[in-house]
């Protein structure tokens, strides 16, 4: 148990005199109601937060600049001429749209949402209508344009079936061209229609959206006449006469037709076979597939069409889970539902490439030495020459990666590319491979010496032609590769020295790496958006302490051309909003730098002590401290009860050295809290008002099962946990992310760090979450820790949502009861007192 909790109501009054001195108005009502209310009281509070900027040509940008709240000016920054000014007469302007629309127009509230030009005029959209105008004369002539006339508006039709993402806010304008109404749904994330409005023969509506949602256009008699998905910048949907709708998924893969016409080749009852198109004449290349061993239409014809490459598959063992859905919407009876879920130690399908000579009708035999047990076998390629067919080959247990080469004469094996580690090499999230026109050179990532870079391959050696990048810093991702001019845009983190290393910078390097050139400076993690012939970028940059910086600057230096905006956050701060401060502090090495950030309350008082909450991820795919500008983030509605919430990133995180990120390899249980509880006891040296005998965490899925191990392995600081749809047992997930970085065959390891075989060490207090329909994580998980702290005979909660599916504690109850449960563990008092 934590050291203060009262466990019923009777004892609130004894709570009071018992806490002293932080009985002080936490977890009351007035806490309650503030942290509801502040969500909507930041939002939209930053001024020039984002500019909705728009390239009009390879030298000139226009985007929106606030001038204060619901007011702005349209701008144009010129590259050639290094400033920016007004775009046109906004008072012009104004009086010109006035005649148009016959109603009264702020110079400062033009509602133009998007641009484009037109034999040099200025083209805009008319916010809320389907009006489209030419700007002349600086403002002073505005004419109509034809909405079909301007394609650059449109929106193109959709095969997506539901909403996938939830991006910036951005609208739709719907044109209904029938001659019948038409009725408009938002598609959410299962599929189902919400219906928002019906729009008569010949009328628009204006739509706000999010990108990333998906809208459904009905028409009469129920038809669907399209879908469109919102992007980031507002979009015109016309709706026509006939249905616009693409056929339903993915469209079936027609048979592999060679490169010179000739032949076509297809797969029919496991077997492999080409036709001969002239005369239709069919040949079996292969005639011994089976169902346990099976030729797949994933193929590839050699540049010369002589021969051909086909996957040949043992498919994976059946692994059934089966969830109850206790109470469904439709029926009074449970529904039982069952689906394939590979975990750890499953036996997976086996690929194996085969190599065919089509004239002769034959198999190539294949060297399998270099690739006897795939996790995947994937980049199919053939030389130019068709001399060779190359692919990637990631050996289970993920320590070994080939770029394999097979001789298309005699199938005769040898090794281009080969990337080892005696921990994992983390393919999910560092494999780049460019080959290059010429067959001979690519381009590769890899940690080899100790930091994610780039390097170019010799292909027929296997050997390093030359170092790309080097240093200690990490490449986080290619953007684009010039063939004609050698060079590689990149983007990286750790660059600079007296910043955040999880910042991300641009950059800009040859491939022979002499001619490395950062294209971004300023201290912060930054985006940028290239011209479109990328003679220029806007670079955006910002910290959770900074608001965005905008900036216009040159590609082929990085120069600054010309400062558009630096956002203006003083609304925010009026409304007692606090930033998230950034703290850094040596890890369990002493040395080694351990990233983090506080939240406080808005009625924060440093004379007071208060009780700390970490909200923890700690998965080995990335890092989950927040490095960009929000006015909200949503464990802050935990703080406003009356804690300090912080965020950190220890190590066996991802994007720092090689030797961070292995320290989570076979050691998932570890969960960085070394680092974690080094950064907080360095953090309350100097900050008296952390209150580091009362301390709580959370998390959901790999968080959940770090949240539960802080109490089974660090109870002697972890007060209260509360973990949501927890990977456990590390038997019991998924078996990618799992092998990954637990590695395979399984191990005693896997066991030896299960939060079930721990269950019986739980100190502290405990609230465990988890949905029934969890397709993400097998909830049976959870439900075996419940098994176990039963028989340990420990005391504990459970909330199981029947239902809800991953991350049950984001609901809107689960994220009441979390709350709840920290306020009666760790303030001692109960919830909403007044």
């Amino acid at each position: 148990m934590s050291r203060l909790r009262f466990l019923a109501s009777s004892l609130v009054v004894a709570a009071f005199l018992i806490a002293g001195s932080f009985a002080w108005c936490q977890g009351s009502r007035a806490d309650y109601e503030r942290a509801r209310r502040m969500p909507g009281l930041v939002r939209d509070k930053v001024l020039n937060k984002n500019l909705d900027e728009a390239w009009l040509d390879e030298e000139r940008l226009i985007y929106r600049r606030q001038t204060g709240p619901d007011r702005w000016q349209f701008m144009i920054a010129d590259g050639a001429a290094g400033k920016r000014r007004r775009a046109f007469d906004h008072d012009a302007a104004a009086r010109a749209i006035e005649k148009k629309l016959g109603t009264k127009v702020d110079p400062e509230q033009l509602p133009f949402t998007r641009f484009t030009m037109d034999q040099g005029a200025l083209i805009a959209l008319v916010k809320g209508s389907d009006v489209v105008v030419r700007i002349r004369d600086s403002g002073r002539r505005v004419e109509d344009v034809p909405i079909e006339t301007i394609p650059a508006f449109h929106l193109e039709p959709t095969r997506l079936r539901r909403s996938i993402d939830r991006g910036e806010d951005t609208g739709i304008l719907f044109v209904n061209r029938n001659a019948a109404p038409v009725q408009i749904f938002w598609l959410d994330r299962s599929g189902g229609r919400k219906p928002y409005a019906v729009i008569q023969p010949g009328g628009s509506q204006q739509q706000h959206t999010y990108a990333g949602h998906v809208w459904l256009a009905v028409g009469d008699r129920g038809r669907e006449l399209a879908r469109f998905q919102a992007r980031r910048d507002p979009g015109v949907a016309v709706i026509e006469q006939e249905p616009r709708v693409l056929p339903e998924g993915k469209p079936k893969r027609s048979p592999q037709i060679s490169p010179d016409g000739r032949w076509e080749a297809f797969v029919r009852e496991k077997n492999l076979f080409v036709r001969e198109t002239a005369s239709g004449k069919e040949h079996a290349l292969a005639a011994d597939g089976t169902d346990g061993n099976r030729y797949t239409s994933r193929m590839a014809w050699s540049p010369d069409s002589a021969r051909l490459a086909v996957v040949r598959e043992e498919p994976a063992q059946e692994h059934t889970i089966h969830l109850i859905e206790s109470a469904p919407r439709d029926q009074v009876q449970p529904k039982l539902h069952s689906m394939q879920y590979l975990k750890p130690g499953d036996a997976i399908a086996h690929p194996r490439i085969c190599l065919f000579d089509v004239d002769g009708h034959r198999a190539i035999p294949v060297d399998e030495g270099l690739f006897p047990n795939p996790w995947s076998i994937s980049r199919m390629d053939w030389l130019s020459d068709g001399s060779e067919f190359t692919f990637l080959y990631n050996e289970r247990g993920h320590q070994l990666i080939r770029l394999v080469a097979l001789d298309a004469r005699t199938g005769a094996a040898r090794v281009a590319i080969e990337e080892k580690s005696r921990t994992f090499v983390d393919y999910a999230n560092k494999i780049f491979l460019k080959r290059l026109k010429d067959g001979n050179e690519a381009i590769w990532m890899s940690e080899r010496d100790g930091w994610n870079h780039l390097y170019l391959m010799d292909l027929v050696s296997g050997r390093v032609k030359s170092r790309i990048t080097r240093g200690q810093w990490i490449v986080r991702r290619v953007d684009h590769v010039d063939e004609e001019k050698r060079l590689i845009w990149f983007r990286a983190m750790g660059v600079h020295s007296d910043q955040d290393p999880y910042h991300v910078h641009y950059g800009r390097v040859d491939f022979d790496g002499r001619d490395l050139v950062w294209l971004t400076k300023g201290d912060g993690t930054h985006r940028i958006e290239y011209s479109p012939g990328r003679k220029y970028f806007v670079d955006r940059y910002s910290r959770v302490d900074l608001p965005p910086v905008h900036e216009l600057r040159r590609s082929s230096d990085g120069k600054l051309i010309c400062r558009l905006e630096q956002a203006d956050w003083t609304p925010l701060l009026e409304t007692k909003w606090r930033a998230p401060e950034r703290f850094s502090a040596p890890g369990r090495d002493g040395k080694t730098a351990i990233h983090g950030i506080l939240l406080y309350p808005s009625n924060f008082d440093a004379s007071k002590r208060y009780p700390v909450i970490e909200s923890i991820y700690a998965g080995p795919h990335g890092f989950f401290v927040p490095k960009r500008f929000g006015e909200w983030y949503g464990s802050q509605e935990i703080a406003e009860l009356g804690f300090i919430v912080v965020h950190i990133d220890g190590m066996g995180t991802n994007w720092r050295s090689k030797t961070f990120h292995d320290v989570c390899w076979k050691n998932l249980g570890d969960s960085g809290f070394a680092d974690r509880i080094a950064w907080l006891e360095a953090a309350a040296r100097t900050r008296p008002y952390l209150d580091l005998s009362r301390v709580g965490i959370y998390g959901g899925s790999a968080g959940g099962q770090s949240a539960l191990r802080a109490l089974l392995a660090h109870g002697g600081f972890y007060d209260a946990a509360v973990a949501d749809c927890g990977c456990h047992d590390n038997r019991m997930d998924k078996i990618w992310w799992n092998e990954l970085w637990m590695g395979w065959p399984i191990g005693p390891h896997y066991a030896e760090q299960s939060n079930v075989t721990n269950a019986h060490r739980l100190k502290g207090d405990l609230l465990l979450i988890v949905g029934e329909l969890d397709r993400n994580v097998d909830p049976a998980s959870t439900m075996q820790v419940v098994d176990a702290l039963i028989r340990a005979d420990r005391d504990f909660d459970l909330l199981l949502i029947p239902g809800a599916g991953h991350g049950a504690a984001e609901s809107a109850y689960g994220r009441r009861r979390r709350q709840d449960f920290f306020v009666r563990s760790l303030l001692a008092v109960e919830p909403r007192w007044e």
